[in-house]
């Protein structure tokens, strides 16, 4: 792709398709001499191999920074940091023994807090290039995990990441994002119809789980309605932080 190679990035996609992971999840490495990746993916030994290798030629791994801690792009970590001598790995939680915040270095990488898919969730920026795990996809929308001021917060970090000056997204699953104004403000569109879907349904006088998503996610497929169910969520505890939920809506049951 003469879009990564005009910026020394090297794409390595783990064989792991899906409803949720697209065309399966996306290792990024940056740089060289050494490089850096950016979600060493799941714990699949065939494509830790393909990042060894691919990192090799690149002159080693500097350090491995993760947008978030879910599985499909985090269970790599150990064995990849075991295997390449020990680097540094760089998280908002959990998984990192360098912890990292809204606007700290990491490498070449520049973090930025971008919550809503999950409350530590990071993307990262190399010059002009973003790497934006599951806070912005490649095709199609992400969902937003329940949590206090995830969804306000959500919104605010697509409208920071828009004031930036890219020329390409690096997303966490599916094909780089080209045009990243295009995208973002395609991103920041889409909630925001989905937010006047919801209200116009409450609006309505709908009231149960089944009958809001009915009504606003009508168009999103049976095997992604789980996932619109916890965005359901966000949703509406951002209408009650706004003081614009009615009396007697069902909230979705998580399991949270």
């Amino acid at each position: 792709m003469e879009a990564l190679a005009d910026h020394d990035i090297a794409l390595v996609r783990a064989d792991n398709p899906g409803p949720f992971t697209l065309s399966g999840t996306n290792t990024w490495l940056v740089g060289r001499d050494p490089c850096w990746v950016v979600d060493p993916g799941p714990a699949m030994p065939d494509h830790v191999e393909r990042v060894l290798a691919d990192a090799r030629d690149r002159g080693g791994i500097g350090g491995i920074a993760l947008t978030h801690d879910h599985a499909d792009h985090a269970g790599a970590v150990a064995e990849l940091r075991g295997r390449a001598g020990g680097p540094s790995v760089g998280a908002a939680r959990f998984l990192g023994d360098v912890v990292l915040g809204d606007g700290d270095r990491f490498g070449p990488l520049r973090a930025i807090a971008t919550p809503g898919h999950a409350p530590d969730h990071l993307a990262f920026v190399a010059g002009r290039a973003l790497f934006s795990g599951d806070a912005v996809l490649g095709q199609g929308s992400v969902f937003v995990f329940p949590d206090p001021g995830a969804l306000a917060g959500y919104l605010s970090a697509l409208e920071r990441l828009a004031a930036l000056d890219l020329v390409v997204i690096c997303p966490g699953h599916g094909p780089l994002v080209e045009d990243p104004p295009a995208k973002l403000a395609e991103y920041l569109a889409h909630r925001r119809d989905r937010e006047r879907r919801l209200v116009a349904a409450l609006d309505a006088g709908l009231r149960t789980v089944d009958e809001l998503l009915d009504r606003a996610w009508a168009d999103v497929p049976a095997v992604l309605r789980p996932a619109a169910t916890v965005t359901l969520a966000a949703h509406l505890d951002k209408l009650e932080e706004d003081g614009r939920l009615p009396d007697g809506v069902e909230r979705p049951s998580l399991g949270l």
